[in-house]
């Protein structure tokens, strides 16, 4: 008789690496104590560290390690038949060496996904901006089940990082112009990296600054695409006129910028800036999503704001979780009147 099929919780590819907590290992201990061989095993062995968008771009060795580790423990405390090539599969992951970076998959709701390139470090290269935050993950959500205020407009984010939510906005929104934008040297690498990992292609000029060589994206970019894809590279400190006349956005997205006193001013100066030098004086739409890590950091962002008559509304939370990220409650998303 055949044993339990893989369900649906088992079916996604092995993404993220804080997706190892969310796991329903519980279920699986059940399943393998009543399968009667090790069909489920491999199933599940296959559609995680054996799958094939995992093989071509391996989470760390180290989240691999603890998820075989972790496998293997519930596999022997069940009576469920033996399966070698799950052994092995460590023994390989064993014997790699560890390096800095990494590379996370998430799916879109599309059926495509997200390939990022990562620093496996939370401070790397001076910054902490080569690994992707909670806010854009919570954003880029918010961001696929409200597609219309993306859709056919122009859009511009601030500390876009190495990339995430603007290249999930890219997939599943239709932005007629995305506009990338970082000050780090080292971010404005990776980022550039990870848009042409994703099959996009940058507009020339936003490409002579950063020469990058990313694995397979010659085959996988296209030359027919929609958006419009630029990398800026704004200091908010020392931005001049003629880049923001250049730019012209009708949405304005920032993700886990509101953290730092000295950051917020510079913030909010570049959002009066950019109001005043819209062509046509309509302003644009501004969402900033942040984790509030210090209360008092989000209290001074709101006091700054009324300083300059710049209004907010907090956007109710969306209902749709989509990539399986540790999400707290204290994230969230404000609608700026600049």
């Amino acid at each position: 008789m055949a044993g339990p099929r893989l369900g649906p919780r088992f079916q996604r590819p092995f993404l993220a690496a804080r997706q190892l907590c969310t796991f329903p290992w519980p279920e699986l201990e059940q399943n393998l104590r009543t399968s009667a061989d090790s069909s489920l095993l491999r199933d599940i062995l296959h559609a995680t560290v054996l799958h094939p968008l995992c093989v071509k771009y391996p989470p760390s060795a180290k989240y691999r390690r603890c998820f075989l580790t972790e496998l293997i423990k519930k596999h022997e405390s069940t009576a469920a038949e033996p399966l070698d090539e799950l052994y092995d599969t460590l023994a390989d992951v064993l014997n790699e060496e560890e390096s800095t970076h990494c590379y996370k998959n998430y799916l879109l709701p599309t059926g495509d996904c997200v390939t990022l390139s990562e620093s496996v470090a939370i401070i790397s290269g001076g910054t902490t901006g080569l690994i992707t935050w909670d806010a854009a993950l919570y954003l880029a959500e918010w961001a696929i089940e409200n597609s219309a205020v993306f859709s056919n407009r122009t859009v511009l984010e601030l500390g876009s990082g190495i990339g995430f939510t603007g290249i999930a906005i890219c997939k599943t929104c239709n932005p007629k112009t995305y506009i990338f934008s970082d000050y780090h040297h080292c971010v404005l690498k990776q980022l550039t990296e990870n848009i042409l990992l994703n099959g996009f292609v940058l507009e020339p000029e936003t490409t002579q600054h950063v020469q990058t060589q990313t694995r397979g994206q010659e085959a996988e970019a296209t030359n027919s695409q929609k958006p419009k894809l630029i990398v800026a590279e704004l200091d908010w400190g020392s931005v001049t006129e003629k880049q923001l006349l250049d730019l012209q956005p009708d949405v304005i997205i920032a993700a886990d910028v509101v953290y730092d006193p000295e950051i917020i001013l510079a913030l909010i100066g570049m959002l009066q800036k950019l109001s005043t030098l819209r062509a046509d004086r309509k302003p644009p739409e501004v969402y900033v999503a942040f984790t509030i890590r210090n209360p008092d950091t989000y209290h001074l962002f709101q006091a700054e704001l009324a300083k300059v008559g710049i209004g907010w509304q907090i956007i109710p939370a969306h209902s749709n979780s989509i990539f399986l990220c540790d999400v707290q409650p204290n994230v969230t998303i404000l609608q700026l009147f600049i």
